[in-house]
């Protein structure tokens, strides 16, 4: 894909999706990782310790996705700064959920996986779309 050229419509992205799904795995690992060590062993409340996780995670993500899902051209100038918004924002609404769950469920691995889809897609589109 150009520069210029608008991103693929939705109904066309299914492998674009998949390859995002799945640099998004490997940063998961990593969310997840940071999670459980930092509840289980440090004692940390579940969503402070969610959020470093996805910041951990989002470093990750941003270098597979530039390289690997879109095999973007745009210089990391552009797209970093960008990256680092959706991020923040995937931050701040894994926070969201984490919270809202936790209020009615109360295990954090449970909300964990709610907050995890939820942030997957939004980040998607935003990447997709903006930044990329």
């Amino acid at each position: 894909m150009s520069a210029n050229a608008p991103p693929p419509p939705p109904w066309r992205s299914a492998p674009q999706f998949l390859r995002y799904a799945g640099a998004g795995a490997i940063g998961t690992a990593l969310h997840y990782a940071l999670l459980i060590t930092l509840v289980q062993l440090a004692r940390v409340d579940a969503v402070v310790a969610s959020t470093a996780g996805a910041v951990g995670g989002a470093l990750v993500n941003y270098v597979l996705n530039h390289r690997f899902t879109f095999a973007s051209e745009k210089p990391h100038a552009q797209t970093l700064p960008r990256f680092a918004l959706v991020s923040a924002a995937g931050v701040a609404l894994n926070a969201a959920v984490m919270a809202g769950v936790l209020a009615v469920v109360p295990h954090y691995l449970v909300a964990q996986v709610v907050a995890t889809g939820a942030v997957l897609v939004a980040g998607f589109v935003a990447n997709r779309t903006w930044t990329f």
